[in-house]
């Protein structure tokens, strides 16, 4: 399977892709404030380059629980700077616009991003199907419940699974309707948005009936709460246990990995690959 994007081809193969996280925001729950300095930006980026990355995903707001949301201008002024600055350290990288504004996601794609990354599956913005056909930008859309900054007010669900599922693919018809071409989209469960630890262990257990829905499948995974919850660990601290969660997504047929420690999950993703290729 193949989605073509202006600037490459995404081809998705034997192992998942990791896509790098490269939040650009003050409050970002995992490096907020880290990497909106020029210099500390490159040198994130060439990390993300160096450590193997196959996309990179660009977030100018922050999604983490109880958030805040901000101002069109405020991310422009965080995002258009970081996506030019990838395209000017690699020509053909994917690059995703993590955002929910269609103004955003019009001058980002403008700017040399490929993929728009909308954590409302185009629910919050009526003018972000338009930009997304205009553009020919492949989306993915994600399940959440409420907004980021109410979602975690006592989630509750009859059937998790059954009630992702379904909105998934209410939300890939409605986005077909509109003409965007089924095979540019990616969808994506949303692990942490709207959801307890219980809820959070229930789709990945059950994360390869995602793959019914017949589009790409993502995960984002990387440091969320459910593991600081099970564990007793500090959002720094959560990697390994990111990349073992990676490790088990790449047997269930996730696509794309979306995480913060490329190294890592990288490591975990090859080492599966080398495990199916043994005679």
């Amino acid at each position: 399977m193949q989605i073509t994007t202006s600037n490459t081809t995404i081809t998705f193969g034997p192992r998942p892709l990791v896509m790098g996280i490269l939040n650009v925001t003050p409050d970002s729950f995992s490096d907020g404030g880290r990497f909106t300095q020029e210099e500390a930006l490159s040198a994130q980026i060439r990390s993300l380059l160096d450590n193997g990355a196959d996309l990179i995903d660009v977030g100018g707001e922050s999604t983490r629980p109880y958030a805040e949301p901000v101002s069109e201008q405020e991310e422009l002024r965080r995002v258009i700077p970081a996506i030019t600055c990838i395209r000017a350290m690699h020509r053909s990288i994917p690059v995703s616009i993590d955002t929910t504004k269609a103004e955003v996601a019009h001058q980002a794609l403008n700017a040399g991003a490929d993929i728009i990354n909308d954590v409302s599956a185009l629910r919050f913005d009526p003018d972000m199907i338009r930009i997304a056909i205009a553009h020919d930008a492949p989306v993915i859309l994600m399940h959440m419940r409420k907004t980021p900054k109410d979602m975690q007010d006592e989630p509750v669900y009859d059937d998790v699974i059954q009630e992702i599922t379904d909105f998934l693919a209410e939300r890939i018809s409605w986005a077909t309707e509109q003409g965007l071409a089924r095979e540019r989209i990616i969808v994506d469960p949303g692990l942490g948005f709207g959801k307890t630890v219980m809820h959070n262990l229930s789709i990945l257990k059950h994360v390869r009936g995602f793959k019914n829905l017949g589009c790409p499948l993502l995960i984002g995974h990387s440091r969320k709460g459910f593991i600081g919850k099970l564990l007793d660990l500090e959002t720094q601290e959560r990697d390994p246990a990111t990349a073992l969660i990676s490790s088990y997504c790449a047997t269930q047929g996730a696509d794309i990995l979306r995480v913060h420690d490329v190294k890592k999950t990288m490591q975990a993703v090859r080492l599966h690959e080398a495990i199916l290729q043994a005679p």
